[in-house]
């Protein structure tokens, strides 16, 4: 399926949402390519994993932002990597390199370059260890078997539609709960 196909696909699973988060977070290796950068030279030609550029290009479409969580004890390739396939101008945050706190860190790098609320981003990744760390930020993680694909878009979307209704509903319980409190006359009127 080509990249124009792929797009089309995942406009319509997009299309499907009515709650879509403001940015999609990746890794790198096995997630949006299928190898380790450090296992690679600058001057080979990279390769997506084949539906990974239409989702980026559908999301994209849809005024959602991407950025980049990656541990790679290699950021020059990934970055030249990321280069070589054209998709560096698709990223609003690029946070590449080693790390051993399990891509908390570059969590606290993006949100803090975009300001976007943890509990507003979707994040892919391949490393169980990365989505568990991850998840407990507030971030809805989705561990991904064989990159990213149609398949992990929609569950993605559907988990990220899941979490965001179920914060909604105990905001709404809070805020009455807590609103009920104030409805004393305030001592300055």
């Amino acid at each position: 399926m080509g990249d124009e196909k792929v797009k089309e696909e995942a406009l319509q699973i997009i299309g499907a949402f009515q709650v879509l988060p403001r940015l999609v977070v990746f890794d790198l290796d096995y997630t949006l390519w299928p190898f380790y950068c450090e296992c690679r030279s600058k001057r080979e030609m990279p390769s997506l994993y084949p539906q990974a550029k239409g989702i980026l290009y559908a999301l994209k479409d849809k005024g959602i932002d991407l950025a980049i969580a990656s541990r790679s004890p290699t950021a020059d390739i990934a970055k030249t990597f990321i280069d070589k396939l054209s998709i560096k101008p698709m990223f609003v945050a690029q946070e590449i390199f080693s790390s051993w706190t399990h891509k908390t860190d570059h969590f606290q790098r993006i949100h803090s370059r975009t300001g976007v609320p943890f509990n507003s981003m979707l994040f892919f990744d391949d490393e169980n260890r990365n989505i568990q760390a991850v998840s407990k930020m507030g971030v809805t993680s989705i561990l991904v078997g064989n990159g990213v694909n149609l398949g992990a878009l929609r569950e993605g979307l559907q988990r990220f539609s899941q979490n965001w209704n179920a914060s909604e509903k105990n905001k709404q319980k809070w805020l009455k709960k807590y609103s009920k409190k104030s409805d004393t006359p305030n001592e300055d009127e």
